[in-house]
């Protein structure tokens, strides 16, 4: 039985992992990036400005916007190397140092002598990132590709960017591709703001630290200790032998996902507290959860796995 990572110590912090400014395509400032996440009651966030020759390879330094009750984590979103369809990847890499070395991506055109999408995010992992396979939907991102992306901590979920946008934001297809491969990733939801359309304050994650601070951010991210959400809030989530307890903020749907179509799901009004059975999917190595409210807003869980790590 297990209630990570909702036993762990400190509490929770919300944070968007995926911003741009000024810095590349965005089009506020970074300093106003950062007002405007503090601003709204974020804690933190990553600004990952475009990583091309274009913009001059930004690691968008917002340390000096760093305050008692909000930080910031240096990252980009890199890109080199064609995936599939001919386009260049792109890959989150949050807590990137700011010596970083560039790729050869003048701009956002794939180009046969690049370095891959692999090799850069692997290049990330060792420079000490958290890596996430960005909006795969978005990209029409093949699973073949995903699988070449070993040193990806996760995948996103949800990017509200990419959902208000063009509707194509979710990455549950490639996500339950890579944990039936047996692949142990987590989820994000992110923003993917510009401040060009509505596509900021939408996706975020729950960080479980004792303390708002870069380096506790980020040890906590890589080991996933936390959950993604677009609106609900998770307040404990207790894994037994035979069932799962929920305990939420007002939801309508609870979902449990595993290998497979079999789900087990509760649906009801206002619930709080929920259990739900694991019934045909307790032989499935994965699992996960979904909560969903009145307004059709998501929280998700990252997958825990019922047999020993390989």
């Amino acid at each position: 039985m297990t209630a990570y990572p909702f036993d762990l110590p400190g509490r929770f912090w919300r944070g968007n992992l995926h911003t741009h400014s000024t810095n590349s395509d965005g089009i506020l400032s970074p300093e106003e990036v950062c007002r405007r996440y503090r601003a709204e009651g974020y804690d933190f966030i990553a600004l990952t400005d475009h990583f091309v020759g274009f913009f001059g390879y930004p690691i968008t330094d917002t340390v000096p916007f760093r305050h008692d009750d909000f930080t910031t984590i240096l990252g980009a979103e890199l890109h080199s190397g064609a995936m599939e369809n001919g386009e260049i990847w792109h890959i989150l890499a949050v807590g990137l140092p700011a010596g970083f070395t560039p790729p050869d991506a003048p701009d956002f055109t794939a180009r046969d002598h690049q370095e891959t999408g692999a090799a850069i995010a692997q290049r990330a992992r060792d420079a000490g990132a958290f890596v996430a396979i960005a909006h795969p939907e978005w990209s029409q991102l093949s699973v073949t590709d995903a699988e070449t992306i070993d040193a990806a901590h996760a995948v996103e979920i949800y990017n509200h960017g990419c959902v208000t946008g063009c509707d194509r934001g979710s990455g549950v297809y490639v996500l339950e591709h890579l944990l039936n491969a047996g692949r142990r990733v987590t989820i994000c939801a992110t923003d993917d703001a510009h401040f060009s359309e509505p596509d900021h304050f939408g996706g975020w994650v729950m960080v479980r630290a004792e303390h708002n601070t870069p380096d506790a951010l980020l040890a906590a991210l890589k080991s996933g200790a936390f959950y993604s959400s677009t609106g609900p809030d998770f307040h404990n989530v207790i894994w037994g032998d035979k069932n799962v307890e929920i305990e939420c903020s007002a939801t309508v749907t609870a979902v449990l996902q595993g290998q497979g179509t079999r789900t087990s799901v509760k649906h009801g009004h206002s619930m709080s507290r929920i259990t739900l059975p694991y019934g045909q999917l307790a032989t499935s190595p994965w699992l996960r959860l979904t909560i969903i409210d009145a307004a059709g807003k998501r929280a998700w869980t990252n997958p825990i796995w019922r047999t020993a790590s390989s």
